[in-house]
């Protein structure tokens, strides 16, 4: 990244884990860079079923330090082409890493995929080192010596961050306007959960699904202003409520959320979801 390349590296969980001093680095020099984490069951080495319970590590950073990365959140074989694209443009243009946050379920899925035709050159950075006189000034690091200079970097990457909530938060909605309660979920679960809604609305219960495509940065406004029509929040995701507790943040307390975790390895079918999501609201 340094010279100027693009670059891509992908894991699973304990494999990305592995990475969080080098995501700091990453950070702390203003580096773009792409890493694809396939989440599954943990903690320690686990085994390989689907899980989603990196998302604390991934979206509350991983390694030392103040920093973030842009996290996206596909949920189809489609979207991971399309965030892979994406990606790289976004990290170009922030000069930082982006994190395509998947599951073992979508990892592993086969499903058909279009990709573009045109193919993107990439340009050269005025920032990076090319070994030549006209990059000879260019300076890539994370060490300053000064608490001047470290606290003048550190808010360079604050504001950044509050750049991106501004620019790139990107979210799904079916069938919210006019429900009573609202499931928020991502990747895989989000699918499971869009075949329990229409299920559910066809036995006239209204309920919709909210899918956050952009997990950092997070869209709580968008959630907030659904909170004010809806009795309460449902979040399903494959952990014990990770993800469920920025939504409790983002809502501020307007309306009940509630918990659908599912952990182990063990992802529901719909019917299951469907009656977990019946005991809790009815």
């Amino acid at each position: 990244s340094s010279a100027g390349a693009r670059v891509l590296t992908a894991s699973s969980s304990p494999g990305i884990a592995l990475m969080g001093e080098t995501l700091s680095y990453l950070a702390g020099s203003h580096l773009p860079s792409v890493i694809i984490n396939v989440q599954r069951v943990g903690p320690g080495l686990g085994y390989i079923w689907p899980e989603q319970s990196d998302y604390n590590m991934v979206i509350k950073g991983g390694g030392n330090g103040i920093y973030k990365n842009i996290v996206l959140a596909p949920n189809s074989a489609q979207e991971m082409a399309d965030c892979a694209y994406k990606s790289f443009e976004l990290a170009e243009k922030y000069r930082m890493t982006v994190m395509i946050l998947t599951d073992a379920y979508i990892g592993q899925m086969m499903e058909p995929v279009s990709f573009p035709t045109t193919i993107l050159k990439n340009k050269r950075k005025d920032w990076a080192l090319y070994a030549d006189k006209e990059s000879k000034k260019n300076l890539i690091t994370s060490i300053y010596m000064t608490r001047e200079e470290l606290n003048k970097n550190i808010d360079s990457l604050l504001n950044k961050y509050k750049l991106l909530e501004k620019e790139i938060i990107d979210y799904e909605e079916t069938y919210v306007e006019d429900s009573e309660y609202v499931i928020v979920a991502f990747g895989i679960c989000s699918r499971i959960a869009l075949t329990a809604i229409r299920t559910l609305r066809n036995e006239g219960i209204k309920i919709g699904l909210f899918r956050p495509k952009t997990l950092f940065p997070f869209p709580k406004n968008r959630l907030y202003e659904l909170s004010k029509t809806a009795k309460a929040s449902l979040v399903f995701e494959l952990n014990e409520g990770q993800m469920a507790d920025d939504v409790e943040l983002a809502i501020k307390s307007s309306i009940p959320v509630h918990k659908l975790g599912w952990y182990g390895g063990n992802v529901p079918t719909a019917p299951e979801l469907i009656s977990r999501i019946k005991n809790t609201i009815l």
